[in-house]
């Protein structure tokens, strides 16, 4: 028979594996509660080669929050948008949601040259004026490309 100190280490695996379980089934749930990310693009049609144009219900862009702004210009730089705005793809490429016609959005590529202050200096994207996602460009990312939460 093994004695209690051979199963301590065990025991301690096993209260690390059960509480984390009972942590993730709880992130479970709330992402459960979102809406599907198909759910709330209404339609999707090529924009380019590699892009698709978003177009989101009235309920979709109210639930995701979305709120945008206009690239500007940045000290130093052509370009400057909110670090909110970025999105890195799976290859580190670095992204932006222009938003072109009300409820429709399309996926800019941007070229980071600096962030600081939650500010980022582009040495190229889109131009000046053009309206930028600053929140819910993650959503829409993973709308786009059928990104769910686990």
């Amino acid at each position: 028979m093994k004695s209690n100190s051979e199963f301590g280490g065990w025991r301690s695996v096993l209260v690390l594996v059960c509480t984390a379980s009972i942590g993730l089934s709880g992130c479970a749930t709330v992402k459960t509660a979102a809406a599907p990310a198909g759910q709330a693009a209404s339609t999707m049609e090529k924009a380019g080669p590699d892009l698709n144009k978003l177009t989101l219900t009235d309920k979709a862009v109210e639930r995701l929050g979305v709120t945008t702004v206009k690239v500007t210009k940045g000290e130093g730089s052509p370009l400057q948008v909110p670090y909110g705005s970025l999105v890195y793809d799976a290859n580190g490429k670095t992204w932006v949601y222009t938003n072109p016609q009300p409820r429709t959005y399309i996926r800019a590529a941007v070229t980071v040259e600096k962030i600081a202050d939650n500010k980022v200096q582009l040495q190229s994207g889109p131009p000046v004026g053009t309206d930028v996602v600053t929140v819910g460009a993650a959503e829409l990312f993973g709308a786009e490309f059928g990104t769910k939460g686990h």
